[in-house]
């Protein structure tokens, strides 16, 4: 009965988004004294130098075979540097994936149409969801082992950037709607594990993935798909 109750009565109004609807933009930490550029200097590099070896190692390897002790041991600096730098496995894998996902987001950002600034936001979403599908079936590995415990998995930072983005494109498609919800919906799909179930241990291919994509932003957005 109780049920029937709450499912009865009218829903509550859609919350009004709070976010500024500008695109999401990286932070901007000012101008930085001469001697802290430095140590800034060198920590990117020492960095970038551990970076290279992990990846390396999943060349060589896969992703099984970067392991701490394996990634120093490849840098040719001390076990605790690596951790000093990542705190733990998890942290080293989630920074490989740092870069590739700096640069979907300056695709998105500042790229050519349709997935940059340029074209209308729907066609901007579509391309949105195909650029990430492809990504991640290019680094499903990486990004499995990579994916923080189920209590952070949803306040990463890159998380957090690609959901806004499609935020902002669903304010602008459907403005009366609640775009954060909507977002997470959307992104569900996107999931690296949905994505490896579907592909992998179903065998379903990308080209399905893609138009099964294209079909969910036509129903959430209550707009005709591409002919």
């Amino acid at each position: 009965m109780l049920y029937a109750v709450v499912m009865s009565s009218p829903l509550p109004p859609c919350p009004q988004p709070q976010e500024p609807l500008d695109a999401p933009r990286l932070l901007d930490v000012g101008p930085a004294a001469p001697e802290e550029t430095n140590l800034r200097a060198d920590a990117a590099r020492n960095r970038a130098r551990l970076l290279e070896a992990a990846a390396r190692l999943i060349a060589e390897h896969g992703v099984a075979g970067v392991t701490m002790e394996a990634v120093a041991t490849a840098a040719q600096v001390g076990k605790g540097t690596v951790f000093r730098r990542f705190g733990d496995r998890t942290g080293l894998l989630t920074a490989l994936l740092d870069h590739s996902a700096a640069r979907l987001q300056a695709d998105f950002m500042s790229g050519p149409p349709p997935l940059g600034p340029g074209a209308a936001p729907l066609e901007r979403l579509r391309a949105f969801g195909v650029a990430v599908l492809y990504r991640s079936a290019e680094q499903l590995d990486l990004q499995l082992a990579a994916q923080p415990e189920p209590c952070r998995r949803y306040s990463h930072p890159a998380s957090g950037a690609l959901r806004g983005h499609v935020m902002m494109l669903l304010r602008q498609i459907v403005p009366d709607d609640d775009s954060e919800l909507l977002a997470h919906t959307l992104m569900a799909w996107l999931d690296p594990a949905l994505i490896h179930h579907l592909h992998r241990q179903c065998g379903m291919p990308m080209e399905r993935l893609e138009t099964g994509w294209v079909d969910l932003v036509a129903r959430v957005t209550r707009t005709e798909p591409p002919r």
